[in-house]
């Protein structure tokens, strides 16, 4: 058989060059780093960041809680993503109700004077899809829990959609 590859590479130049081209993609793509689950520029928060961005939302003016309770569900469904990752299901499980009860909050926010609604769309837009990502990838049990966190989010995503055309 190696002998066949040689005569049909002697014979045809251009093929020769095809063949280099594939293998130099093949080593540029084998040597490239794996993609990880949130962007390199993107850092998680920890714990007590996410308490603080909490507290901040809570005692917020009304017209910034909505964009800020949606930065806090962005930043939860990273940290719940990272979680599942890492094989920590009851903890996810845990920040998945956490987002389901700031979800809330979102919704309530809605109801008052808003700022920045179209950033607080596009953050809880992204997220949808985090989640719904999670919801493929994740086991059985979990994805009971994401799927109806992803529905009370997509319910209060189309919410505020419905307040962004509004105004």
């Amino acid at each position: 058989m190696g002998s066949k590859v040689v005569t049909f590479l002697r014979r045809s130049p251009r093929a020769f060059g095809r063949a280099a081209l594939l293998a130099t993609s093949v080593t540029i793509l084998a040597s490239a780093p794996a993609c990880q689950a949130a962007p390199a520029e993107e850092v998680l928060m920890d714990a007590s960041a996410l308490m603080q961005l909490e507290a901040r939302a809570a005692t917020a003016q009304p017209k910034e809680q909505c964009f800020l309770y949606a930065e806090l569900v962005h930043q939860l469904t990273e940290t719940a993503g990272k979680q599942l990752a890492e094989g920590r299901s009851e903890e996810a499980g845990a920040t998945l109700k956490r987002i389901d009860s700031v979800s809330q909050k979102i919704h309530v926010a809605l109801a008052r004077d808003t700022k920045r609604l179209k950033n607080a769309e596009l953050i809880l837009h992204h997220t949808s899809r985090r989640l719904l990502d999670m919801v493929h990838v994740a086991s059985a049990d979990d994805q009971q829990v994401l799927q109806s966190t992803l529905k009370r989010l997509d319910v209060v995503q189309a919410e505020l959609l419905a307040q962004v055309f509004e105004h």
